[in-house]
């Protein structure tokens, strides 16, 4: 295992695997006959994960249910034992796993900040140096003297995160319980952890918000059944999660392996365009700001992720001026239009257009939709296209901003990405000064009324031009 002074928790190889039984008989038939006969299937939760920490800084981890996300945690607090490989945890560890672990329900809240402190190798004298600190951040008043078992969810949140920053902890781990507390308190809880992290201890961060993972994390990591299939960037990796957990049954596989090739450095190279260009292009100075909006080659996302289509597909989203040009270097306040077309390739339900703009750093900071939720197109048709058009003000700080692109519809009764593009189009803000405007959004500014045009062609027309573009397509490659 490395010596370097600056990793906190250092994971080679790690593994845990549960004996799972069929009948509760089989459990005392194991006991009788040892390891002479096996009464029981093993389910690895977590196999042959390589994972290295660093001290001051916040580590989010992304996964759906049941990847194992939970399980590793739990192993670095030290509440379950491996089964295989090297786990090295240095220094103090204060963890969130689940509402009031480590709590008693019969004692007051009082008395659980004590019995807190003991789990986590702090006397009682040091506790009562810390108790008013604690006090203060739950903020739970004369609940503080009553049993926790009268608690509410948000309560037991207040109070365990109370506890777990106020012992000093070198590892901080948080697994989705901030999710009960209400806004201002989870504010609250994001600024701590901030400080802590800054302090130069370690944050490991469960939580299924895309964007408290991105906005809070430096580095991210994608489980999937035990499995560690990528770590990187947040936005990077939040993006590939989101396209793995929307993926149809029948693309999953073929999308992890991607996802697989791309940790290994494998996967098809990105386009010339690189991240370096995107955090550039934050900076850099357009030629004539002065000019009216116009279209820079170099404004190339290179973190655009397409989900997986689910009989429809999003092609050419672009932006475009008053005179229907292309552009991508916009001036601010000015009003544009965000275009894209809508091929479907089989039946829809219920279908709703729309798209999200994000930071540079994929903070979301707003969106459209063509239909509210419940009022979407009933059906469309296979071989039918849409043109879809959503007029939008640039209402926002000089910087650079990327577009997403997604049309939803009804899949077995549940609403779902029919297609997505991530990160499909990038631009640039530029104004004539620097505003007096603090943040991503120009609230100086006079907002028009956007809404968003659809035009559909007939099944013939868009049958053809399917047939076209593929055609065009087969032709190109």
């Amino acid at each position: 295992m490395s010596s370097d002074s600056k990793v906190a928790v250092q994971v080679r190889g790690l593994g845990k695997a549960f004996q799972i039984y069929s009948r509760p008989e089989d459990r005392l038939k194991q006991l009788l006959f040892g390891k002479r006969r096996k009464f029981y299937r093993e389910f690895w939760a977590l196999h042959d994960v390589d994972l290295e920490i660093h001290r001051g800084e916040t580590v989010g981890i992304v996964g759906r249910n049941g990847s194992g996300k939970s399980t590793l945690l739990q192993m670095v607090c030290g509440t379950l034992t491996p089964t295989c490989g090297e786990l090295d945890v240095r220094g103090r560890v204060a963890a969130l796993l689940e509402l009031g672990t480590g709590f008693n329900p019969e004692f007051t809240g009082r008395e659980n900040v004590f019995l807190n402190g003991a789990i986590l190798g702090l006397d009682r004298r040091d506790m009562e140096r810390r108790f008013d600190a604690v006090s203060a951040f739950a903020d739970i008043g004369q609940f503080l003297e009553q049993p926790v078992k009268t608690y509410s969810s948000g309560m037991y949140a207040r109070l365990a995160f109370a506890v777990a920053i106020n012992v000093d902890p070198d590892i901080l781990i948080i697994d989705e319980v901030l999710s009960v507390g209400d806004e201002a308190f989870q504010r609250k809880c994001f600024g701590r952890i901030e400080q802590i992290r800054d302090s130069g201890a370690a944050v490991l961060f469960v939580s299924h918000s895309a964007g408290n993972v991105i906005e809070l994390c430096d580095r991210a990591v994608l489980l999937d059944q035990g499995q560690r299939l990528l770590t990187g960037k947040p936005k990077i990796v939040v993006g590939q999660y989101q396209k793995l957990a929307y993926a149809p049954a029948d693309r999953r596989a073929a999308i992890r392996q991607t996802i697989i090739d791309m940790d290994k450095g494998t996967a098809p190279p990105a386009p010339a365009a690189a991240d370096a260009t995107a955090g550039n292009a934050a900076t850099a100075k357009p030629e004539a700001e002065t000019e009216p909006a116009f279209y820079d080659p170099s404004l190339q996302p290179a973190s655009t992720t397409h989900f997986a289509s689910q009989g429809a597909e999003i092609v050419d989203p672009m932006l475009l001026d008053s005179a229907g040009r292309k552009v991508n270097v916009l001036r601010s306040n000015v009003e544009y239009v965000y275009a894209y077309t809508a091929n479907f390739t089989a039946r829809a339900f219920g279908v709703r257009f729309g798209m999200f703009v994000k930071s540079i750093t994929g903070v979301e900071i707003g969106g459209l939709m063509s239909h509210q939720l419940g009022q979407g197109i009933d059906c469309v048709e296979a071989g039918r296209k849409i043109a879809v058009r959503i007029r939008l003000r640039a209402a926002l700080a000089p910087g650079v901003y990327f577009l997403n692109a997604g049309l939803v519809g009804s899949v077995d009764g549940q609403e779902t990405y029919l297609h997505r593009i991530l990160d499909a189009v990038m631009f640039r803000v530029v104004g004539d000064s620097p505003p007096l405007v603090s943040g991503y959004v120009d609230f100086s500014a006079v907002p028009s009324e956007n809404n968003v045009e659809l035009v559909q062609y007939s099944a013939e027309q868009g049958a053809a031009e399917l047939a076209a573009s593929g055609e065009g397509r087969a032709g190109r490659s």
